[in-house]
């Protein structure tokens, strides 16, 4: 790209356009480390989820979580030897599956029925914080706040306040705080899930709805 400016002359630009003889496609660069991970080339790490066995590489593992670097290559090594199996006796299998799937292929697989996917979202943000990997727990918690619903609410408010997630937390309080969803929580095992596990989610919930203006509460009671 070059300017060309002449005094009290026309200013002349002459800008780069794309060819429209050459099209580069997007990245696939994900597809081939989901190839690599599926032909288990190179190989250098396994885990014991429950009764499964899962095989992967060390420093893309390390690449995307600074647990799982610390744990293979700094500090928490220490103990550990190099080819030894490493046990993981409080996560699902499925989860770390899923886990590996997003680190490999930089996505959640979709699930058909939308209460598994929910089951699901809510184990995966348990395990994207414990690795500390924030895309994916953003990931997790947009799908919630997809799937917020009565019989679930407290549970994902919970997991929300116990997992720093603000976004979601705001979420559940917005959805329960209508007059007619309120009311029907209270009546459910969820309210006293809630008041026993997070009172203080229930406090932040209550003070929502009382800071909410008369003519927007009865707006949100319809």
């Amino acid at each position: 790209m070059c300017d060309v400016i002449i005094p009290g002359e026309l200013h002349i630009e002459e800008r780069a356009t794309a060819s429209p003889f050459v099209v580069v496609p997007p990245s696939d660069m994900h597809k081939h480390f989901g190839d690599f991970l599926a032909a288990k080339d190179g190989v250098d790490v396994t885990f014991q989820v429950a009764s499964k066995t899962f095989r992967a590489h060390t420093h893309i593992l390390a690449a995307w979580s600074p647990v799982f670097e610390a744990e293979l290559l700094g500090a928490m090594r220490q103990g550990t030897a190099a080819g030894d199996c490493i046990r993981i006796d409080d996560l699902l299998p499925e989860v770390f599956m899923v886990l590996l799937h997003f680190i490999y292929n930089g996505s959640v697989p979709e699930m058909e029925v939308q209460e598994e996917e929910a089951m699901m979202a809510q184990h995966l943000l348990e395990a994207a914080d414990r690795y500390d990997m924030q895309r994916l727990k953003l990931i997790c918690e947009e799908k919630l706040c997809s799937h917020l619903e009565l019989r679930m609410a407290a549970t994902i408010l919970v997991l929300s306040v116990q997992h720093n997630c603000q976004g979601l937390k705001e979420a559940c309080i917005e959805f329960l705080k209508s007059s007619d969803v309120l009311e029907a929580f209270m009546a459910t095992d969820g309210f006293e899930h809630l008041t026993k596990s997070c009172p203080a989610a229930l406090k932040e919930l209550i003070m929502s709805k009382l800071a909410t203006p008369l003519h927007k509460r009865r707006k949100l009671g319809k």
